[in-house]
This record gives structure tokens, C-alpha cells and sequence, in this order.
């Protein structure tokens, strides 16, 4: 079987058509979801819309839990965008989605970490900045990870969250993929301190990950789309610290400076 993997979608719709269309090029034959489906000012209703029509194996992240659960008054900008938007229909879907998933024998999908939707799993957060995980606090980060993924030892871990792609063998055998993010390609967070997280180019990204019957092959993939009437619909929402995001792959205004402003 030939999985394609997405992850981090935030409502951007034609970049997940492109995904898609690039994924048929490449014979998959299956779609994993991630979570961070809706949430962002682009198309939150109609990429719900368009997924549910689908049906495809899918977990929940941290924005669906927060739009889903806060008070508006609570919300993000950008979570309070999506919520005011969203169908009853929409958000049945979204609160049936389970947290993590067994996607094939040896196939576990979380969003963050198995324990946390907000804690990154393979990079670090510093009073500097983002840095890659070290062996030892990603070994830590596992600790709620289950022996055995649909009867098979877990052998292939797949996260999202952080928008980065990785692909990344850890002590013992265990491979970690994060697809990185089909729709927003950086972004800027204080949490646990200031960083910002770019990949440097506008396209979307997912994965390709198939079981060869002695290992798991992975391709992470980057795909071109109208990246440009994102970032228009982005502004026309008021969000310019999306709109240059989606525009170069780079956090140029700040979401802080945007949504405060």
C-alpha cells in the first residue's frame, strides 16, 4: 500500500488539490491526515467540505481540539476566523476525529507528539530559537507511544505540527515523518518562547511513505499551486502575516504585529 501523508492543511484548499493531483502521479493509493485541517483565513468551510466528501483516514490537531472546545472570546485570530465559519455539519465531523490512529500494521499517526497535540516532537523550542531534537529529547517525547500499531510493532511514526518536513531514523530503528505542512509554509509563535519556523519556499508538502515488506520507503515531496491567490485570499481576510508566508515560504510580518494592528 501506498500512503500519501498530509498534514497541517489550515484550510488552504487549492494547495491540497495540487497535493492530491501530484499524489495520483505518483500511485498513491491511500490518504493519511494529520490534523490542523481548517483552522487559518483562507477556506476552512470548504476544505471541510471537500475532505468529508472523502472520508479519509484522519486524526485531529491542536486547532481542531481549540476551536472545537475554547470560548470564542478565548480564541485566536485565526481559530476564531475558522470557528465563525464553520457548519454544525463541519463541526460533527471535526469532533469525532480521534487523536492519533493506527494507520497499517506498525503505522502509528499522531499530530505532535503521542502524548501532546502542542508539543513538537522533532525539533526543540530555546530562548535562541528552533533547533532540531536531539535523540534524547525525542526518546523522552516518546513515552506515550504504543508498543504495537494494529497488532505489528510500531516501526513508522508520523507527526505534523511543526510544518517542517523530516524524515529521521532514531536509536533503535524507529523512523519518524513529519510530512510537513500542505498549506502554510511559515509562521511565527511565543510559545514556549518567541521562534519562527520557515521552510523557504511557498510550496505545499506531504509525503509518500509505502511498506516494501523490509522497511518503510519515504519521499517527502514539495508541490507548486496558485500560492499567489492564497496569500490574496489571506489579505482579504486581514492577514498579512499569512499572505507573506504563503507569498515566499518566510515569516515576514508578525502575526502579533498583524492581528494587533
Amino acid at each position: 500500500m501506498k500512503f500519501g501523508v498530509v498534514s497541517d492543511i489550515h484550510g488552504n484548499l487549492p494547495a491540497l488539490q495540487a497535493v492530491v493531483e501530484d499524489g495520483r502521479a505518483q500511485g498513491v493509493q491511500r490518504w493519511l491526515n494529520l490534523g490542523d485541517i481548517v483552522s487559518g483565513p483562507l477556506w476552512p468551510a470548504e476544505t471541510a467540505d471537500w475532505l468529508m466528501a472523502r472520508g479519509w483516514p484522519t486524526i485531529a490537531g491542536n486547532h481542531e481540539r481549540q476551536v472545537l472546545t475554547r470560548p470564542r472570546d478565548k480564541l485566536s485570530a485565526t481559530d476564531r476566523h475558522t470557528a465563525d465559519r464553520l457548519q454544525p455539519c463541519h463541526r460533527d465531523w471535526l469532533a469525532a476525529l480521534p487523536a492519533a490512529m493506527d494507520a497499517a500494521p506498525g503505522l502509528r499517526c499522531v499530530h505532535g507528539t503521542p502524548a501532546s497535540d502542542l508539543e513538537y516532537l522533532l525539533e526543540t523550542v530555546l530562548p535562541e530559537g528552533l533547533r532540531e531534537a536531539r535523540d534524547d529529547e525525542v526518546a523522552a517525547r516518546l513515552h506515550a507511544l504504543p508498543a504495537a500499531a494494529a497488532g505489528a510493532p510500531v516501526t513508522l511514526l508520523l507527526c505534523g505540527h511543526t510544518h517542517l518536513p523530516r524524515d529521521r531514523r532514531l536509536p533503535g530503528g524507529l523512523r519518524v515523518v513529519n510530512p510537513g505542512s500542505v498549506g502554510l509554509p511559515a509562521y511565527d509563535d511565543d510559545h514556549p518562547y518567541p521562534h519562527v519556523v520557515e521552510n523557504g519556499t511557498p510550496h505545499a508538502r506531504y509525503a509518500v511513505v509505502e511498506d516494501k515488506g523490509g522497511g518503510w520507503c519515504v519521499e517527502l515531496r514539495a508541490v507548486a499551486y496558485d500560492w499567489e491567490a492564497a496569500a490574496r485570499q489571506a489579505e482579504a481576510h486581514g492577514r498579512g502575516d499569512w499572505a507573506d508566508a504563503l507569498r515566499s515560504g518566510r515569516v515576514g510580518r508578525y502575526e502579533r504585529e498583524v492581528v494587533l494592528s
